[in-house]
């Protein structure tokens, strides 16, 4: 018979193998949304079930769930209540992660992290060999799945943009240059900070609209161009910004972007990645759980890295890193001048 020592770390371990099962109850709540018909207050689960267009008893087992994990409160009587946790999967939340939650839950996330032992193997995408293309080219196959990502990733990424904004120095900057900026989410945010300041935002032709920079109302402060990253980037920049951008590549291709934002800056310019930096040693459990989705979701040598590896990475393409200038939320801001500087 096991000892106590021993029934503690299967009781552990058996938690650690439900993970997948809680991420998708979770998910689910995300879709159904459950929080948002909570958001006045308790109800009894047929009423629940009514606004969300969920069989009842069904949902009643995934509600006992999530009162379980803190995501509603269950007040008996088949009674369920709204709590500060669930709150966050609610549509109308400041930092939301209801996107994210969805995103983590979604067929084309799950079936391809079904093939991280095959990553592990390999070396190899999984995304690749489960869905036959890159994430980009799936995407563009499958716009519902494309939607899902981007609205998971601005999920993910709210409140983070502000802290971007108040905690690099943008005082010395006339323009800044956001490389693979998307819808422009983090551009308004330091536009907003920083009334005198100019932006670019540059992503690829049928990516690139900038649609949070002009519901912002900073359009005018803002230049939108389109092309690849592998080729060029806008040139006259006295910042390129590159938020979780150089780890969705391997180290050639990686270099490749870096040389051209060494290339494109003026005399003086900087290159500000936001990254989560993975210590030498050490916990970061984010840092690293992001680490493996780089190797299931991306292409292959899509990876975090640690510092030293960044300042390879700079020397590579003509930089030198000055520092980690900060942190904002799971970024760590990794900066680089022109190499003799």
């Amino acid at each position: 018979m096991p000892g106590d020592g021993s029934r503690a770390l299967r009781a552990q371990m058996m938690q650690l193998t439900w993970g997948a099962a809680v991420a998708q109850a979770v998910g689910v709540a995300a879709e159904l949304g459950v929080a948002d018909a909570l958001a006045g207050g308790p109800r009894h689960v047929d009423d629940i079930a009514a606004a969300v267009g969920a069989d009842a008893d069904s949902l009643h087992r995934l509600l006992r769930v999530l009162a379980d994990l803190g995501v509603v409160g269950e007040l008996g009587g088949a009674r369920f209540a709204p709590t500060p946790l669930g709150d966050l999967l609610r549509r109308d939340e400041p930092g939301s992660l209801r996107d994210w939650a969805i995103m983590i839950g979604s067929p084309f996330h799950r079936a391809a992290w079904t093939g991280l032992v095959d990553s592990v193997r390999t070396g190899e995408s999984a995304f690749v060999r489960v869905h036959g293309a890159t994430p980009w080219d799936h995407r563009r196959a499958h716009p519902e799945d494309g939607r899902i990502l981007d609205a998971a990733m601005t999920s993910a990424s709210t409140g983070t943009l502000a802290a971007i904004a108040e905690v690099y120095d943008f005082g010395w900057v006339d323009t800044v240059v956001d490389v693979g900026g998307g819808q422009g989410g983090l551009l308004a945010a330091i536009l907003a900070a920083n009334p005198g300041l100019r932006g670019v935002l540059f992503d690829q032709p049928d990516v690139v609209a900038g649609q949070v920079v002009e519901a912002a109302g900073l359009g005018g402060r803002c230049e939108y161009v389109g092309g690849s990253f592998f080729d060029e980037v806008p040139a006259g920049g006295d910042l390129y910004l590159l938020a979780n951008i150089v780890h969705d590549w391997d180290d050639d291709r990686a270099v490749r972007i870096l040389r051209n934002c060494a290339a494109a800056m003026k005399p003086g310019g900087r290159v500000l990645l936001g990254e989560a930096v993975l210590p030498e040693t050490g916990a970061a459990p984010e840092a690293k759980l992001v680490d493996l989705e780089m190797l299931v979701m991306n292409v292959r040598g899509a990876r975090q890295r640690t510092a030293a590896e960044f300042r390879e990475l700079f020397a590579r393409s003509g930089l030198a890193m000055s520092g980690i200038v900060g942190r904002a939320g799971p970024f760590d801001l990794v900066e680089a001048v022109a190499a003799g500087r």
